[in-house]
């Protein structure tokens, strides 16, 4: 499975190398991990935007792509709203019991089904879930020497409902969420999440759509590297 990671502006040019050989990529699937930063930047709203086009021009030839989001700067935005701080260790949300709510209602809510509505605007058909339904992403509470609350990692994966969903012609649509083993919703690394989707339904490509130029090596002023080969 190859891995990539493109800054926005490189998606379309990603997906129309794709489509090129589309006889090739026909019945492949491509997991394409939409990031938070990249959705409040406006790609895939406005006019002249290509990725939701091209996911659904993906689907039309014959490629099923599977849609994994977060949406951090919209919870962020949604807790000072309700005049709750956000707070990071590491990188992490900090996730208290009110802080998952509000992480629920707006990734499993507005932010998912936005890029459902995106996508049938573009003409395609699209199903919002998030990784609770079906049990597509179970998971279990993140150890660390900081308690994060109720941020989780995947354990497991079932690809039945992404396969159910792909196989009749619909784009799913998946909120980076877990279930817990006691049913507890847990805030997970869209990231890791995605990967651990594209690697249990054996896709051939995975894109992380981000707005930064590519995966960063540890060494300063290291140049992004763009593609991996799992």
């Amino acid at each position: 499975m190859a891995v990539e990671t493109r800054a926005a502006i490189d998606l379309g040019a990603s997906l129309a190398q794709a489509l090129r050989y589309v006889n090739a990529w026909k019945s492949k699937t491509v997991v394409v991990k939409y990031g938070g930063s990249v959705m409040t930047s406006g790609v895939g709203r406005a006019d002249g935007d290509t990725v939701i086009d091209d996911l659904v021009l993906l689907k039309g030839a014959g490629v099923d792509p599977v849609l994994v989001h977060g949406g951090g700067p919209e919870i962020t935005r949604m807790l000072e709203r309700l005049g709750k701080a956000s707070r990071f260790i590491d990188g992490l949300r900090v996730t208290d019991e009110e802080t998952m709510e509000v992480v629920e209602m707006v990734l499993a809510g507005r932010a998912n089904k936005q890029l459902v509505s995106l996508i049938t605007a573009a003409g395609g058909a699209a199903v919002g879930i998030s990784g609770k339904d079906g049990k597509v992403f179970v998971a279990r509470k993140l150890d660390g020497p900081e308690d994060l609350g109720q941020v989780g990692e995947v354990e497991s994966v079932d690809t039945t409902v992404v396969r159910l969903l792909s196989t009749h012609g619909f784009v799913p649509v998946i909120a980076s969420i877990g279930i817990g083993q006691d049913g507890e919703s847990l805030n997970l690394n869209a990231d890791h999440a995605a990967g651990a989707l594209a690697a249990a339904l054996g896709a051939s490509k995975f894109i992380l759509l981000t707005d930064v130029p590519g995966i960063l090596p540890g060494a300063v002023g290291g140049q992004p590297i763009s593609t991996l080969r799992a």
